[in-house]
């Protein structure tokens, strides 16, 4: 059923992991320009793939344990992306000329928070099919 409330929010996780890193900047250099997902391969691989594990984790909704392992795998890549996020904020922070960090750097904890509510509900559906099939 596509209308549960992990659904709901797997779906947020795609579209924060889609369409907002092409919206919203993940820094700006000491020269002002900003800088987008869409500079760096590695950061629009990860995004592209966080999103497209989310949209397919929307459809896996008959097999809810593969649907939990997925998105923690998603979960993983998240915690990859904003490692990286961290070691180029930490290389920004040694700059002579300060430059900012962008909104776009917390794009991969707010996928996080979501899967991480999806997962519950996850659990919570298993565990009542579980309880319902003892009473048969």
């Amino acid at each position: 059923m596509i209308q549960r409330i992990q659904s709901i929010y797997l779906l947020i996780v795609v579209i924060v992991s889609s369409a907002l890193p092409f919206l919203v900047n993940l820094w700006t250099n000491n020269d002002g320009q900003k800088v987008y997902a869409t500079d760096n391969m590695l950061y629009l691989g990860l995004f592209i793939g966080i999103a497209a594990l989310a949209f397919v984790a929307i459809f896996l909704f008959k097999n809810r344990k593969n649907q939990f392992v997925l998105n923690r795998l998603n979960m993983i890549l998240n915690l990859f992306l904003l490692g990286f996020f961290v070691y180029r904020s930490l290389i920004l922070s040694g700059e002579s000329n300060i430059s900012e960090k962008g909104i776009g750097m917390l794009l991969p904890i707010v996928s996080i928070v979501f899967l991480v509510l999806a997962n519950k509900a996850i659990k919570k559906d298993e565990d009542l099919v579980k309880s319902v099939d003892r009473l048969r």
